[in-house]
């Protein structure tokens, strides 16, 4: 089980998202999420565009090796270990951040691939658990959980419209991924009540929603 100091490290959101996974499915879920905040973080911290983009392209090369290549002083990359064989995958998401690096407004081609990054690591989650054939479901999920976040978070004006373009135009229909991958749906539903108009928790009303779809996945 993961230990209180990492669950602590990602945003409140993705911990009750998590809390609706397997045992044994939580490490490498927290995984995803882990690196999605270290990304995130180095992304805000970025007053030096040009030092935040060394940090991902280091994040970009060591994703890309074999899990025996990479540097043993990371934790992260041992907890990333089984998506190995997904370092494209993975590279995706860390392309997605870097998209956020550029000058305001963003264009909305920007906020697409930051969108696509996140589906991307939500697919890759999804064959790394077996599951290929939810993979692209899995993606989905995760491209309207990040334009609805994203939506929220952005305060320029003409980057949190393009954003919620973006999530307008997501399908919001409701997804029957498999029962491992209940904490995506969690995400996605969340997403799906606000559709960047809130935060994804809002109130009670929110946390009844992931309960309801964390149990019954409706």
């Amino acid at each position: 089980m993961p230990d209180s100091a990492l669950l602590d490290a990602i945003p409140v959101e993705q911990r009750l998202a998590l809390a609706y996974a397997r045992p044994a499915d939580k490490p490498l879920m927290l995984g995803i999420f882990l690196l999605d905040t270290r990304l995130a973080a180095t992304v805000r911290g970025g007053r030096e565009p040009v030092l935040a983009q060394i940090k991902l392209a280091w994040w970009r090369e060591q994703l890309a090796k074999p899990a025996g290549d990479r540097p043993a002083g990371e934790p992260l990359l041992a907890m990333l270990a089984p998506l190995a064989d997904e370092g494209a995958a993975l590279g995706r998401l860390v392309d997605g951040w870097e998209q956020l690096l550029g000058d305001s407004p963003l264009p909305p081609s920007a906020l697409e691939e930051f969108a696509a990054g996140r589906g991307a690591a939500f697919g890759a989650l999804a064959r790394a658990l077996g599951l290929p054939e939810a993979a692209a479901a899995a993606q989905r999920a995760g491209r309207g959980w990040a334009a609805a976040d994203l939506a929220v978070k952005l305060g320029q004006a003409q980057e949190r419209a393009a954003a919620l373009d973006l999530a307008a135009a997501h399908d919001w229909g409701r997804m029957a991924l498999p029962r491992r991958l209940r904490p995506l749906q969690v995400l996605h539903g969340l997403a799906r009540r606000r559709r960047g108009q809130g935060p994804l928790l809002d109130g009670p009303g929110a946390l009844l929603a992931a309960t309801r779809i964390g149990l019954l996945g409706l």
